[in-house]
């Protein structure tokens, strides 16, 4: 693989030719800006000296776009350093929850309340799910990711959840979970399908889909939807405090596409690697036209403003820090440290003068 081609020479060579015969959002048309300005002389930066060996070399700025695969690796060690004070020494669980594909034109049309209503159908489920005396009997702790792509940048919405094993109950007790897996993944599809749904028809009553214009589509899309099953899914557990750091980082700022999977450019084609889940996992590669590579990348832009990582019970930032301080008493471990430290920088032999360009 060509590890000189990324994500921003893909937009300098193909953007141009893409924008002839498409329309860009003003949103869309502010991340291909941002992507293939990023580390430029554009967004300036300054100029590094060495005062030993006068050598120099410039240093431009990042643009901090969540979409530009330069910058998301930075924002995840960053945001993983801080969730690591809330990891817990109890076996954690990832869920999946995905919308069915039938959904994707109402995603299109109205992303900013698809994306509002799954992350509330997926906590109500949860919540509903934690509480059941049967169950856990107490509220649990979840952070939800929401990715929009699969690995060939189709898209394909489902939200990642990392769960601890347990619920907290009013009277500040810790449930631990009994077994190898959280719920039954079934009984999650079907109520996650039911509550999802009710919402759908909710939104649309309220007027809040109003740009779904075909009379009746939305009682014969969902009345279809609820003789399906839905795909929810628990992936294997976590055991200790490192793999659960891990697991935030693969998940937590992932763009689209990461430049590491950008391959030759050749004859207006891409070499775009992926991962086939259907071949047992095996890495295989797949040419695309570079202005359909754009399109699909387009496919997955956020609207802006919309928060894709949420805290939900127990961890939620307004009641986490006393939650968690009750849960580490209840499990007898009081004054947890971060599984992994700050990380620091050194400069040897050079001093740094910094002027901007």
């Amino acid at each position: 693989m060509n590890g000189k081609n990324d994500l921003q020479s893909v937009m300098h060579q193909f953007l141009p030719g893409y924008c002839e015969s498409h329309a860009l959002s003003p949103r869309q048309s502010d991340v291909c800006a941002h992507i293939g300005a990023c580390r430029t002389e554009a967004l300036g930066g300054v100029q590094l000296h060495c005062d030993h060996c006068d050598y120099e070399q410039p240093w431009y700025h990042a643009c901090r776009d969540r979409h530009c695969p330069k910058c998301q690796w930075r924002a995840t060690e960053a945001w993983c350093n801080k969730q690591c004070q809330s990891v817990l020494p109890v076996t954690y669980y990832h869920l999946v929850f995905t919308l069915p594909h039938d959904l994707n034109p109402w995603v299109q049309l109205h992303p900013e309340v698809i994306y509002r209503l799954l992350f509330k159908a997926v906590w109500a489920t949860l919540k509903a799910f934690g509480a059941d005396p049967k169950r856990l009997g107490g509220q649990l702790g979840v952070t939800a990711v929401l990715h929009t792509w699969g690995q060939q940048l189709w898209r394909h919405v489902h939200l990642h959840c990392l769960i601890p094993g347990g619920a907290l109950d009013e009277a500040g007790q810790w449930h631990a979970a009994r077994s190898s897996y959280l719920f039954p993944d079934r009984a999650l599809s079907r109520h996650f399908r039911g509550r999802m749904v009710s919402e759908l028809r909710k939104a649309y009553q309220q007027g809040e889909l109003e740009r779904i214009s075909r009379p009746g589509e939305v009682d014969t899309v969902l009345d279809r939807l609820m003789g399906i099953d839905w795909v929810v899914y628990t992936k294997p557990w976590l055991r200790n405090a490192e793999t659960v750091v891990e697991y935030l980082s693969r998940y937590s700022h992932r763009s689209a596409i990461s430049d590491a999977r950008i391959g030759a450019i050749c004859e207006g084609e891409v070499e775009v690697s992926y991962k086939d889940y259907q071949d047992n996992n095996r890495w295989k590669t797949l040419q695309l036209p570079g202005e359909e590579l754009i399109r699909r990348f387009l496919l997955h832009v956020l609207p802006k403003g919309l928060m894709r990582i949420r805290h939900y019970g127990f961890l939620a930032n307004r009641c986490r820090k006393d939650k968690l301080v009750k849960i580490r008493q209840w499990l007898g471990q009081i004054g947890v440290t971060a599984p992994y430290g700050a990380v620091s920088f050194e400069v040897h032999n050079c001093a740094l003068l910094y002027a901007i360009i």
